[in-house]
């Protein structure tokens, strides 16, 4: 999420949620989490894109500023005791048949919005992308802006800033009189094309900001946007809920809250739409781990006043933070690409979770554990009174622990006076797919290869998850895990993309001394494992963004992430959305693009 507001620096990926102490446990099998809360989602407007007008904005455009960053409080911490060493991947020539089309970059997001949105737009870094694809069409939104284009990358609708989206006041507005007021701050787009209905979903959280100082309010909630036709280009209906849990509008009174929630994640199955957050303190340090909200998907595409909304708290379960050995944390959920969801225990949705919550040398101990999730009796979401269970398994796996910052190639620098490294963030679980009764994720690790030396890599699981008819319990097995890595180089942020017949893509970055940021990917199979590289796009230059710089907060490595986008759409085609450095245009402040790539595995 964002920060600078009333700062005059960056509060950037230094400012951090720090994960409690907790004691390890033993190999507890199973849990199942408490009590849900019962609360409404309230349907607060519709948008079409439409009623946009014609963008006036562009060169002329005024930075507004100081510029600011999505700052997530990452759940930062020390290296496991141990690294994992992996073999490295070939780097082939080529894109490996991917085509594609330049997405959004820093410049279009900061030049976003039409009518009393032009010029309005603060520069924000990284993208942190929501790709969905569906109907020959493609949405993609990134901080804080999206946009639709055809399948083909011809423009369907103009950039549009998130709070025009959403229906909230302008980011910064200049009045007649010079006066300036500030409007809530939006972050961490997601998105979801569901195929089985043929409706869009597009998710962000919002902050409450004081409009004359620009400073944080004591109040935060999430939207959850709906189409309102198969296509993304027309009306959507808005809804919102609380997600402040300080005993206000209905939520939960938890501790040093008012709270928000850190980077929400999208999923679905038949019957439901699920989003989870990581829940922190607006003002404090206080953190309550993992949240999760169910809300009916049917009941949502109708578009009614309200929507009954089921939040349950697996982050402050005892029960569940004694299985998994630690507070639950980045909880993601699934999403089909063919509607192929589980149907067992009158409907289920998987999740995905990591399960290093501190590792220290100190403790000898290491991350080689993955929890596998599920939510059952979905199908009573669309009832007046939802009754819905949560359960958890853990799982072993491979060792995975902390990236390292990554390097880049040199290139032509305007705002840092030193090259800067590119933060690989930490190893939370990344996006989760299900298809063909698997489950597929990756995560960012330390890897080191065979030219030696630590570097940022990724590691992929694929699990079996299965439920049972009878009690709802989830057990799982691992159908195949592995790395991706390059000799000297990094690999970061993947998101898998899988097929409905169940052929997988890794999209994510590739970097090093060899390599500007760029866009790349790789097949992905159970027998065969992650490789070669190809690069679907390749980076012109190096990242120069202000999140490195030390007048801004920063302290020598810059913003690049939090997470890729990665979907398959129903015939096989695998789209990716992968931040790199196109080198086409940028602002004073940040040069990050975004490209779209597809290919057929």
């Amino acid at each position: 999420m964002r920060s600078m507001r009333r700062f005059a620096a960056v509060v950037a990926a230094g400012v951090i949620g720090v994960v409690p102490a907790v004691v390890w446990g033993g190999s507890a099998a199973h849990a199942a989490a408490g009590s849900a809360i019962h609360g409404r989602a309230v349907r607060v407007g519709t948008f079409s894109f439409a009623n946009l007008g014609t963008p006036t904005g562009g060169a002329g455009a005024p930075q507004v500023g100081p510029p600011h960053q999505p700052m997530n409080k990452t759940l930062r911490h020390t290296a496991a005791a141990t690294v994992p060493s992996v073999a490295g991947a070939t780097v082939e020539s080529g894109t490996g048949g991917a085509t594609g089309f330049k997405g959004l970059d820093d410049y279009q997001q900061t030049n976003a919005g039409t009518k009393q949105y032009t010029n309005s737009q603060f520069d924000v870094t990284p993208p942190d992308q929501g790709l969905c694809v569906g109907q020959g069409e493609v949405l993609e939104a990134v901080n804080l802006a999206l946009r639709v284009y055809t399948t083909s990358g011809s423009v369907v609708t103009p950039a549009t800033a998130l709070n025009q989206f959403f229906g909230v006041a302008p980011e910064y507005l200049v009045h007649s009189d010079g006066t300036v007021t500030f409007g809530p701050f939006l972050s961490d787009p997601k998105c979801y094309y569901d195929p089985g209905t043929q409706r869009w979903f597009l998710s962000a959280l919002q902050f409450a900001i004081d409009p004359t100082t620009g400073a944080f309010g004591n109040s935060s909630l999430q939207y959850v946007a709906v189409s309102a036709t198969s296509k993304p280009a027309g009306n959507w209906n808005i809804y919102q809920f609380s997600t402040t849990d300080d005993g206000t509008s209905g939520t939960p009174s938890d501790p040093g809250c008012p709270c928000f929630g850190d980077q929400p994640l999208l999923g679905a199955d038949a019957n439901g739409i699920y989003v989870t957050t990581n829940e922190y303190s607006i003002a404090g340090s206080a953190y309550n781990g993992a949240q999760l909200y169910a809300l009916s998907k049917k009941l949502l595409e109708k578009g009614p006043s309200t929507v009954p909304l089921i939040h349950l708290q697996p982050g402050m379960d005892p029960s569940v933070t004694n299985t998994l050995g630690g507070v639950a944390f980045t909880i993601q959920p699934a999403t089909s690409p063919d509607g192929g969801y589980e149907t067992a225990a009158n409907g289920t949705e998987y999740f995905q979770s990591a399960l290093d919550f501190g590792a220290a040398p100190a403790l000898g101990t290491r991350a080689g554990d993955i929890a596998v999730w599920n939510l059952t009796n979905t199908a009573t979401l669309a009832m007046k009174s939802p009754a819905v269970a949560l359960h958890v398994v853990t799982l072993a796996s491979e060792e995975y622990t902390q990236p390292p910052n990554a390097a880049q190639a040199r290139g032509t620098l305007v705002i840092n006076t030193h090259l800067p490294l590119l933060m690989a963030n930490d190893d939370r679980m990344q996006q989760v797919v299900y298809a063909k009764g698997d489950l597929w994720s990756g995560l960012n690790t330390a890897v080191t290869t065979r030219k030696g030396g630590t570097l940022a890599g990724i590691a992929w699981f694929a699990t079996t998850p299965a439920t049972s008819s009878a009690t709802g319990a989830v057990s799982a097995k691992l159908a195949g895990q592995g790395y991706l890595a390059v000799n000297g180089d990094d690999v970061m942020y993947p998101s898998i993309g899988v097929t409905p017949a169940g052929k997988a893509v890794m999209a994510f970055t590739l970097a090093g001394a060899d390599y500007h940021p760029s866009a790349a990917w790789a097949p992905l199979s159970l027998s065969s494992g992650a490789g070669p590289i190809y690069t679907a796009a390749a980076g012109t230059n190096a990242d120069d963004d202000f999140s490195s710089v030390h007048a801004y907060g920063g302290n020598g490595a810059g913003r690049w992430g939090d997470y890729s986008a990665a979907v398959s759409d129903p015939n096989g085609t695998v789209w990716m959305g992968t931040e790199y450095i196109s080198g086409v245009e940028r602002t004073y402040y940040a040069n990050w693009a975004t490209y779209v790539a597809k290919v057929t595995p």
